[in-house]
């Protein structure tokens, strides 16, 4: 069969539930997962063929797309800061946003030979942890998450990007202190109210964790006034700690560091949403 034939199957199946450039997209990834074809491998074979044994894998990732399921979770993979990762449903899809926040901290430690040590709190995939371990070579870095699940996919990250980190399983929401203390905390903690449930793609809904994405609409902010706690006794002088933020929170957040920090500092995404924030104890 013609590969331009397949993408085009792509788009009258895929046109009505998601944007054209993204449905090329997902084909593109496709084939580059499935067949190691780069994107601009029609512009120069047009007519390019596969065989009824490398199609069926493409019909298969389409079946998927048109349940919705994440393009990264069915291939298995996702991208950021240039390097792969592992990702499933027992952690969140790797965002650009967070990417931002990662660069922040790189940016501001240029001494990337300090031997300090770093927390990313809720750690996911890893991608926070894993970037920072890559970016300060002799930095000990810890990542704690609530699930074993998560941490399994973090460790597997962790070796497949030939870096260590020390997991944690531990709930940050009873946590009082750890056997380090730390230069740096991060932390993406879940922050999204259910009242903006509505506003959510059903990708995202039906198929990322809960347990990372939601809080109660009564009090969103839980997560970030217990990291605040935690910080206070457990980052050393002149430690700072980073947070990605609920952009309709920016300065609901900022306020919660005035009470214990200084040089806090709020900064927005790419997209001009409040996105990151950070804060230093003195």
């Amino acid at each position: 069969m013609l590969l331009r034939e397949i993408k085009n199957i792509y788009h009258i199946e895929l046109d009505a539930l998601y944007p054209k450039e993204e449905v090329d997209s997902f084909f593109y990834l496709t084939i580059g997962h499935f067949l190691g074809l780069e994107r601009f491998v029609l512009a120069l074979e047009p007519d390019i063929t596969v065989t009824k044994e490398e199609e069926q894998p493409l019909f298969e990732v389409l079946s998927q797309l048109r349940k919705e399921k994440p393009i990264q979770y069915i291939l298995g993979t996702a991208q950021f800061m240039d390097m792969d990762f592992v990702v499933n449903e027992d952690v969140l899809i790797p965002r650009p946003e967070t990417e931002e926040l990662v660069r922040w901290i790189i940016d501001e430690h240029t001494d990337q030979n300090m031997a300090f040590n770093i927390l990313d709190i809720g750690t996911g995939s890893g991608c926070i942890a894993i970037s920072l371990a890559i970016a300060f070579k002799n930095a000990k870095v810890f990542a704690l998450d609530i699930s074993n699940k998560a941490l399994e996919t973090a460790k597997l990250n962790a070796r497949n990007n030939k870096v260590e980190i020390e997991c944690i399983q531990s709930d940050i929401l009873t946590t009082k202190s750890l056997k380090e203390k730390f230069d740096i905390i991060v932390s993406n903690p879940p922050y999204v109210r259910m009242l903006e449930k509505k506003l959510m793609k059903p990708n995202v809904i039906d198929n990322e964790p809960g347990i990372a994405l939601f809080v109660s609409d009564d009090d969103p902010l839980v997560f970030y006034r217990r990291i605040m706690d935690f910080a206070k006794s457990n980052l050393n002088k002149g430690g700072s700690l980073y947070f990605e933020i609920n952009q309709y929170l920016g300065e609901e957040t900022k306020a919660l560091l005035e009470n214990g920090f200084s040089n806090i500092e709020l900064r927005k995404d790419i997209f001009g949403n409040d996105r990151m924030v950070k804060g230093k104890i003195e």
